[in-house]
């Protein structure tokens, strides 16, 4: 009996101690530091507007009757990935409209399930609250060309036009319960920073991307709406695409030729079920519109004008 309470406490002496160096770990790996105010949004450029699930960070620009383009960006880097694009169709005369999904960039993070519906009524507040009217198309980039291709097909009647670079095809939960994933989140946020340069063909030319992706792991909810997403926005690329299909939309199909995050062959899969526009992209990985991006516009502008 002796040695069995013995047995006991040593027992519960290393599962606290474990437990203690489990936590410190975190605590020491943990970036999500700062809660998100009007204060730390006072000297960011863009706009911000309240929604019905909270504040989101956008940036418009371009004549009020001109043609629409909303831009949506990828999984986790907010709305700068669209940069080039951004630039370009406005000088070109378009009104262009991005903005940072929920728990992304300087939106707010609400604690609520990261899923399809979330996302969606994120874009019809947009474009309700901001009067965009007339004909409206729609841009994403990977996570971002699932979102604008359930939207469209949830609201074909406001939407003209769809762009996909590069779009996530299916969306599977991880095995691991999901307190494993936000813990693994929390230990590993270097190497979620750092892997951002993958989605380059020649990561050494974007010596300044892990710096513009950082400001926002500051901000409590970041880790918590990458990982509900994960766990809670159920894609199934075959239904989603055929869905778009039967609302007759014409549809551009813009995917980078050495993309190793999408694979092309996912391309493949999505033109079993979906007419589009194919555009394969020369010397860019997963983010053509930036590595290619005077290619990749030129044919953007030809698809819009077309």
């Amino acid at each position: 009996m002796k040695i069995l309470k013995v047995s006991i406490i040593i027992v519960i002496f290393l599962v606290g101690a474990a437990s203690l160096i489990l936590y410190g770990f975190y605590k020491y790996n943990d970036k999500e530091t700062k809660t998100l105010t009007d204060a730390n949004r006072k000297n960011i450029p863009g706009s911000f507007i309240k929604l019905s699930q909270g504040i989101t960070h956008y940036q418009l620009e371009g004549p009020d009757s001109a043609e629409t383009v909303i831009l949506v960006h990828g999984f986790s880097v907010p709305y700068y990935i669209w940069d080039p694009t951004y630039d370009f169709l406005i000088k070109k005369g378009y009104r262009v409209l991005r903005y940072d999904m929920y728990g992304r960039g300087y939106s707010d993070r609400p604690d609520v399930p990261y899923t399809q519906d979330l996302y969606n009524t994120q874009l019809l507040d947009l474009i309700n609250q901001l009067k965009l009217t007339g004909k409206i198309n729609l841009a994403g980039v990977s996570f971002g060309g699932a979102v604008i291709t359930n939207f469209a097909c949830s609201h074909p009647d406001i939407i003209n036009k769809v762009i996909l670079v590069d779009p996530v095809y299916e969306q599977k939960k991880p095995v691991a319960p999901q307190y494993f994933t936000l813990y693994n989140e929390a230990v590993n946020s270097d190497e979620r920073a750092n892997g951002q340069l993958t989605d380059f063909l020649y990561p050494k030319k974007h010596p300044e991307w892990i710096k513009r992706y950082l400001p926002q792991m500051k901000f409590k909810g970041f880790r918590n709406a990458l990982v509900s997403t994960l766990y809670n926005y159920n894609q199934n690329g075959r239904q989603s695409n055929a869905c778009l299909n039967n609302v007759g939309k014409n549809v551009l199909l813009i995917w980078g030729k050495a993309d190793k995050t999408l694979p092309t062959r996912f391309a493949d899969s999505i033109r079993s079920v979906l007419k589009v526009d194919f555009f394969p992209v020369d010397g860019a990985a997963h983010l053509p519109i930036i590595e290619k991006a005077d290619t990749v516009n030129a044919k953007i502008l030809s698809f819009l004008k077309g």
